[in-house]
């Protein structure tokens, strides 16, 4: 009660501050209404929240001649506003270029575009520029609003004599329909629909029977029309035939892959769509009392539009689902490969992990060669990076396994099980017990995998530093050694914020993996490269078809492996230059170093150091593993629209399932 005798003791001074201005036939500046609606507006806004503005009616209603001048300050600065730019464009993505789309709203978020003041928009911008003013609005209970607009001498929209509103709403849903149709019309687009290209397209007659719809209003006296309108029913049709269009498009993205632009395209034929049929519900009118409700409702509807033209997180949101999901959708197959199930599956992945941890062992050697070449910063960048690439390539073109390869790419194996569970006939308790026994497959490969790569680029490392010794006596790691197992330490190094810089860069090689996948499937390369007319001159069709495949096949990982070498080789100088402590730790290097570190040192080192150094390469394998792997969950989530309480479910049933059969996430079960 307090609350609104201050507010309305505020709404009396203000009038008696602006008392002459209003009164001016000559006034119409914004400040009062600023001002005003500055007084009427809630300190804070939340989804409980009932805005009351019983106090301004009461006001109102109190005073009538502060009234009387408020309704024609009103009727002066709203008179002939134009607002179909306020339909057309307000809210709706104006490029296909994601990047710009996203710069040009960061840049109106705080430097808002400001149209001519002889639009509604420019009205709306100064008034309602906070985000939250629409939601607050939508608040106020509906007996207030009705009370308002009466109070205010508001007319409908539809017994307007001049027409003005609704010939703006017409001209706001023609400008949709004709970007809509031209948008449609693109090359991009139709090649993602091949099951329209038969038939004519709905966009073509949607904006037929729009025109003809709209010369027959613009003709008419009365400027809306009935629900069993014919036109307006075959509007309705075609707008649904116009949807299915854009969500089959959607849908073979799997077939066709999708590029940003085509993405952004689709995105921004989509809000066209749901403008239309929102906008549409305007011009329809059965009774005469929905006249009021509906105008009401069109202002509240374009100050919503209005207050979510520079929405961030929605422009994000909606734009990346979809690319995330094809991304995810490769590393998902992919990810598929690094699961066992059987005995036999688990010891081919510890034999193919220890491929991989004599390449790494190799790689080792060099790393600790190529530190003794004296170079600039840059250079030494560049040397680890090409060792780190051809290594972690080589490994991929032989089948080896390096382990933490595999979380990257099992995260959406394991989402798109429980996806895959949610859109079948079992029980939500039976999809997680189902996950969680995938996940149980999956650690126990991952657990071989470190394993196979340990136990391997330990022997291979110490192996080699040897030999070089035998053949140049010299011991290469003499100089070294204390940095190369000081490093493994947990306590005096940040060695788990660098263990988990090398698990973003397995994520970010995952997905990198995918986007080449995407982007080469949208472009077609394997069918142009299968049919290019100078390969197969030289080297015939049967050698440029296994081109084709070999590059549909691998392209996309070795692109991904030369990458994460880059990511790892370039870390620790760029941090020298930036002067941060940044550097990478992998598990299966660290073994290798551990060797070299044993061997610099004559073959003797501390227990202590013993200790610290397992300690250390098991710290690094669990945060290599957990920070990839949870950020490429993550992904898989937002991909797939999940929400975070399936996660807790998961979660819930992986523990279940644990403490069921510990074993089983370590080794798999005997043959019965």
């Amino acid at each position: 009660m307090e609350k609104e005798k201050d507010s309305e003791s505020q709404v009396k001074r203000l009038f008696e501050r602006f008392n002459t201005q209003i009164a001016d036939p000559a006034y119409i500046d914004v400040d009062f209404l600023v001002s005003l609606v500055d007084v009427v507006r809630p300190k804070h806004v939340n989804l409980y929240y009932q805005a009351d503005i019983q106090f301004l009616l009461a006001y109102f209603e109190a005073s009538p001649e502060e009234l009387q001048s408020f309704q024609l300050y009103l009727k002066r600065i709203l008179v002939a506003k134009d607002f179909d730019q306020l339909i057309s464009d307000t809210g709706i993505i104006s490029y296909a270029d994601f990047f710009y789309e996203l710069k040009k709203r960061i840049t109106e978020r705080y430097l808002p575009f400001q149209p001519p003041k002889s639009t509604l928009q420019y009205l709306l911008n100064q008034v309602f520029y906070k985000s939250s003013d629409a939601e607050w609005i939508a608040m106020i209970p509906q007996d207030q609003v009705d009370k308002l607009f009466c109070l205010c001498g508001f007319q409908t929209i539809y017994d307007d004599e001049t027409g003005f509103g609704m010939i703006e709403i017409l001209y706001g849903l023609e400008l949709l329909v004709q970007r809509i149709t031209g948008r449609a019309m693109e090359t991009d687009v139709n090649k993602m629909v091949p099951e329209f290209q038969n038939f004519d397209s709905p966009f073509i007659a949607i904006m037929r029977e729009f025109t003809e719809l709209n010369d027959r209003l613009l003709q008419s006296n009365v400027k809306f029309i009935p629900s069993n309108d014919l036109s307006y029913k075959q509007i309705l049709v075609l707008h649904r035939q116009c949807e299915a269009y854009i969500e089959t498009a959607f849908d073979n993205s799997h077939r066709f892959g999708i590029s940003i632009k085509v993405n952004q395209s689709l995105l921004r034929m989509r809000q066209q769509l749901e403008r239309i049929r929102e906008i549409l519900y305007f011009l329809v009118i059965d009774h005469s009392d929905e006249k009021k409700q509906k105008t009401i409702k069109l202002g509240v509807t374009l100050l919503g539009y209005n207050s979510g033209k520079s929405n961030i997180r929605k422009l994000v949101g909606q734009s990346t689902q979809l690319l995330a999901y094809e991304i995810t959708h490769h590393t998902a197959q992919t990810g598929e490969h690094y699961i066992t199930s059987s005995e036999r599956e688990y010891w081919k992945m510890f034999r193919s992990a220890c491929g991989g941890g004599l390449i790494v062992g190799v790689m080792c050697i060099f790393k600790l060669l190529l530190g003794k070449v004296h170079t600039s910063e840059f250079g030494h960048a560049f040397l680890y990076s090409l060792n780190y690439a051809i290594g972690f390539t080589l490994i991929y073109l032989f089948g080896a396994t390096l382990a933490t390869k595999q979380p990257a790419m099992t995260a959406s194996a394991l989402v798109n099980a429980i996806e895959q569970g949610a859109s079948g006939a079992g029980n939500n308790r039976h999809r997680y017990w189902m996950f969680a026994e995938l996940f149980g497959r999956l650690f126990r490969s991952q657990f071989i995998a470190f394993v196979g790569n340990v136990v391997m680029a330990f022997p291979m490392s110490l192996f080699l530093v040897w030999l070089i010794q035998q053949l140049s006596h010299v011991n290469i790691a003499s100089a070294q050694w204390s940095h190369l197992v000081n490093d493994l330490n947990p306590v005096k190094t940040p060695l788990v914020f660098h263990a988990s810089i090398a698990g973003v860069f397995l994520f970010l090689s995952g997905i990198i993996a995918g986007s080449i996948s995407n982007r080469d499937k949208h472009n077609s390369v394997y069918y142009r490269i299968q049919e290019h007319p100078m390969l197969k001159k030289v080297f015939g069709q049967r050698q440029t078809n296994k081109i084709a495949l070999f590059y549909e096949k691998k392209w996309a990982g070795i692109v991904s492996n030369v990458w994460f070498g880059i990511f790892m080789g370039t870390t620790a100088p760029v941090g020298l230059f930036l002067g941060l402590n940044l550097d990478i730790r992998h598990i299966t290097f660290a073994s290798g170093n551990l060797a070299l570190g044993l061997f610099g040192n004559g073959m003797e080192l501390p227990a202590e150091i013993w200790f610290r150094g397992i300690l250390g390469i098991g710290l690094i394998g669990f945060f290599n593993f957990m920070v990839s792997f949870s950020l490429s969950l993550i992904l898989a989530f937002r991909s797939r629209n999940l929400s975070s309480g399936e996660l807790i479910k998961m979660g819930r049933a992986v523990w279940i399932y644990f403490k069921i059969n510990p074993k089983l996430f370590f080794f798999p079960p005997r043959k019965s």
